[in-house]
């Protein structure tokens, strides 16, 4: 069985009554996932949910056209993936892939819904959370519609550091054009110019965060958005700052 400490990773978890917790417990098992595992694929049936720990976290991708992908959603310690709200194996929309590698834990929907069934606190609480992701989906569709590619470029850096915890931050400039819906020249221009400025410094698969006051100043309100909405439905599930996790 899963120890609370383990689950405690995941603050949508940990944000749980212990007696709340204690049911899902039996149920969670712990898979280390790599960067680019596929979670559900859009259309297949939706078996497990999965609980990103620590700096783990996981990106909805939706198909834009027969050739390209987009970005949705990042999910990471705050929240989960998949068959959150249903309690059949109802097919996904979207697809979901670990975009930052690193621990899950996982559990069957039919476990889930048990626990749910059991506890009506459960079942309340990861409704809010529902809403809370929604919200998110919404933000980042007005987001890629109104806002420049600098200012997404911040928002989604901003937000990936409140995630996995750590201002340093793994992916290829082709990897965040394409969660961002853009080519890799619109990256490599915006990202010089950041280094310029000493804003971020980048090499070879990372990007490195350096102020983050003057990369906010850069970003769109979305996350400063989201995260009032996360405080008002789940207050205190969202992460505000950089905490010390394991990668």
């Amino acid at each position: 069985m899963v120890d609370t400490d383990t689950a405690l990773q995941n603050r949508l978890l940990a944000a749980l009554k212990p007696e709340d917790l204690a049911l899902l417990l039996p149920s969670f098992t712990v898979h280390e996932c790599h960067a680019g595992k596929i979670l559900q694929e859009a259309g297949s049936d939706v078996r497990f949910a999965w609980f990103p720990l620590s700096a783990a976290a996981a990106s909805f991708v939706v198909a834009a056209d027969a050739n390209h992908m987009v970005d949705a959603a990042l999910i990471g310690r705050e929240g989960a993936v998949g068959g959150i709200v249903s309690t059949g194996r109802l097919p996904a929309y979207a697809r979901a892939h670990v975009q930052f590698g690193g621990r899950f834990l996982r559990i069957p929907l039919s476990a889930l819904a048990q626990a749910k069934a059991q506890s009506p606190a459960i079942a309340h609480w990861l409704a809010r959370y529902s809403d809370c992701l929604l919200a998110q989906l919404f933000q980042s569709a007005a987001c890629n519609a109104s806002h420049t590619i600098a200012q997404r470029l911040a928002r989604w850096l901003i937000a990936t550091r409140d995630r996995i915890g750590r201002d340093e931050i793994v992916i290829t400039q082709e990897q965040l054009g394409e969660m961002l819906g853009v080519g890799r020249s619109f990256i490599n221009r915006s990202l010089r110019q950041l280094g310029s400025a000493g804003i971020v410094g980048s090499r070879r698969r990372r990007i490195l965060i350096l102020d983050i006051d003057r990369l906010s100043a850069i970003a769109c309100d979305c996350n400063h958005r989201i995260r009032e909405h996360f405080e008002t439905i789940l207050t205190g599930v969202y992460p505000r700052e950089v905490d010390s996790v394991a990668a």
